[in-house]
């Protein structure tokens, strides 16, 4: 009987055997020849082992370093390498070299994956998907780290923490608890957007393939002129929007919860290249001084009525990564990696995230993680005053001055990268903006978005999901998205008394 084709997937060492038909001699760390890999060295067969055993304690001082920490969010995520390319004209809203001129093609590498399971999740479960891209450009590297919804939970970066404690584990029960998640979401009401997202249909897409990407935040293009623009990023996919019925994802979830990782990696073997269509928002300085809602609130879309789409480019993704530890584990993004033409806007969990994201990778891959190939900038010639620290590897920028100002040759700075500068006035306070209309766009997308059924689903799923907090909880659930719409409240609480029988 005739084998059926094994998938890409699963030949993925047959396909290596094949690549490679000579065998290297085997090697210890420092690269001399192991002359017996199946055995330690022993005071006879059954005699203690010796210490004089480095084939053994290399193998194993490595084996117990193997792991870097994981990342606190976005732990379980899909890679994947190729191109941005320019297909209009936008140079008179930014001089950023990817936009340079239409036909120009950026390399680039993209990270997919959910946000708060640990390594070892499900693709599946309902959670936003990251959507972080490197854009390797002639002028530096270029991170633009989003999601696959154009909104998020919070509008100031001091609930973080907070939020994502609420996702992950009970201290004590080391369990998921619906208590935490509903508690903090019901008691901080401008997440009533994002969720109404997350539980409807696209909190569980089919697959990495199948879903938009966003840059979420506000953000500002800078022109040749040095004109100023507030811009939004917007990824669509060309494969079409799917989604996982809640009871399909949730079966996937156990018989195969590395689905989205499999999916993307099978299409791009098979020569099935997944593509988005890039396009931008833009609004001027002074159309954000009089629209009505905060431009820079992170809690918010900008309609496209107003602010509609502009073409941009198409993004390809063409190659797998090499190997997963070296070039996903290993890739970091940062929101503060800009490029000239691209800045920060007044967003505040963009300001935020400016400082936390380079902490982070800090912390994670070490003082020199843009030392690591995947992160280098490769295509631009990096020349900085930074030295040393640990797992520096290459040639510690050899004589040059390692201080600045100097008269020796080393680099100097240039006016004409200055960033565009902004007037900004203001009382320095703590402003609490938990109650900046948090309802008006989520009535938007619950009345003119979503179908009937689509309506439907969602209050479906979150009674699902808050049917196990505690009923003053489930009581302030109700309230909270009663100020959507009072079909939206009427019905969780209809389906929390089915629940309840």
């Amino acid at each position: 009987m005739a084998h059926s084709e094994r998938s890409k997937c699963a030949s993925q060492l047959e396909d290596y055997a094949k690549a490679n038909p000579t065998r290297d001699v085997l090697t210890n760390a420092p690269g001399t020849p192991v002359g017996n890999k199946l055995a330690s060295t022993t005071v006879g067969p059954r005699g203690p082992m010796l210490i004089k055993d480095f084939v053994f304690a290399d193998e194993m001082a490595h084996f117990g370093r193997e792991r870097i920490p994981e990342r606190v969010v976005h732990a379980k995520g899909a890679g994947a390498f190729g191109y941005f390319e320019c297909t209009h004209d936008v140079t008179k809203y930014t001089k950023a070299v990817p936009f340079a001129k239409v036909g120009k093609r950026t390399p680039m590498a993209a990270r997919f994956s959910t946000v708060g399971g640990e390594s070892g999740s499900a693709d599946t479960a309902r959670d936003p998907r990251g959507f972080a891209l490197k854009f390797y450009t002639e002028e530096g590297n270029w991170d633009l780290v989003g999601n696959n919804t154009p909104i998020f939970f919070i509008r100031d970066p001091i609930h973080f923490p907070s939020f994502i404690h609420t996702q992950k584990r009970n201290p004590v029960t080391h369990l998921k608890d619906a208590d935490m998640f509903w508690d903090f979401i019901t008691l901080r009401p401008e997440t009533t957007h994002q969720v109404s997202f997350l539980f409807g249909d696209r909190g569980t897409p089919d697959g990495h393939r199948h879903m938009n990407g966003y840059g979420s935040h506000t953000f500002k293009l800078v022109n040749a002129e040095g004109k100023p623009t507030y811009c939004k990023f917007h990824f669509k996919t060309d494969q079409g929007i799917k989604n996982l019925p809640a009871d399909v994802a949730a079966e996937l979830a156990g018989s195969d919860p590395d689905y989205a990782i499999r999916d993307l990696h099978e299409a791009i073997a098979k020569g099935n290249h997944p593509s988005w269509s890039v396009f931008i928002q833009v609004m001027s300085y002074e159309e954000a001084d009089k629209v009505s809602f905060n431009p820079f609130d992170l809690t918010k879309i900008w309609p496209q009525s107003m602010y509609p789409l502009i073409p941009v480019g198409k993004m390809v993704l063409d190659r797998n990564p090499k190997n997963y530890f070296a070039e996903v584990e290993q890739i970091g993004f940062c929101p503060a990696h800009f490029i000239p033409g691209i800045e920060a806007s007044p967003d505040k969990m963009l300001q935020g995230r400016l400082f936390s994201y380079v902490d982070t990778l800090r912390h994670r891959l070490g003082t020199n993680y843009l030392q690591i190939p995947v992160n280098c900038p490769y295509n631009s010639r990096g020349s900085n005053y930074q030295r040393d620290g640990p797992q520096c590897v290459t040639d510690n920028k050899g004589g040059a001055p390692n201080y600045y100002p100097n008269s020796f040759q080393g680099p100097k700075d240039d006016p004409k990268y200055l960033e565009h500068a902004d007037k900004v006035t203001g009382d320095v306070l703590r402003y609490d903006t938990g109650d900046e209309d948090n309802y008006s766009q989520v009535t938007q997308f619950w009345t003119k978005t979503l179908d009937a059924e689509a309506r439907q689903r969602l209050v479906n799923n979150i009674a699902g999901h808050v049917k196990a907090a505690a009923p003053f909880i489930q009581k302030r659930a109700i309230e909270n998205f009663s100020k959507v719409h009072p079909d939206f409240g009427n019905g969780i609480a209809e389906q929390l008394k089915k629940h309840s029988k």
